[in-house]
């Protein structure tokens, strides 16, 4: 093979490569969405450099219970938090997120709430899966050109 063909057949590689990450990427920044709402209204562990989190306050139980929701799913009452994180996808950039305010400080916590993250241990739980895709994808993308 010369240095042309060897050039094209690169090329070829690449252009499946691209189209293959970006499907596979796809389903992950998917399963990454799915489990942030799976989430919403069950109290989570400590994963990775995030905290369990804290059990909800005894004013707080009273106060969902007093509005007709039950007493002690955190995060979750009328579904509309966890209905709101959606993920969007441009090439190999990806965001999964929630535009919803109340996301933000449940996330990160505020003053007077503690931190109870549904969106970042998704992520976290999801990279090895993710990188292990890429280097498949990629590794197959080569051994797939016919004998570059």
């Amino acid at each position: 093979m010369d240095l042309k063909q060897f050039a094209r057949e690169l090329s070829s590689a690449s252009a499946k490569i691209a189209a293959e990450l970006e499907l596979g990427f796809h389903a992950i920044v998917k399963e990454i969405e799915e489990m942030a709402k799976e989430e919403i209204g069950v109290y989570q562990p400590a994963f990775g450099p995030f905290e369990a989190w804290a059990p909800l306050a005894a004013s707080t139980k009273a106060e969902r219970v007093r509005l007709g929701y039950t007493e002690d799913e955190p995060l979750l009452r009328s579904g509309q938090l966890r209905d709101s994180i959606e993920s969007e996808v441009a090439g190999l950039a990806a965001i999964v997120g929630t535009k919803n305010v109340i996301g933000l400080w449940q996330e990160v916590g505020t003053d007077r709430i503690p931190p109870r993250p549904f969106i970042g241990p998704a992520y976290v739980r999801k990279i090895d899966p993710l990188m292990e895709s890429i280097g498949k994808t990629i590794l197959d993308g080569f051994i797939a050109t016919d004998n570059l």
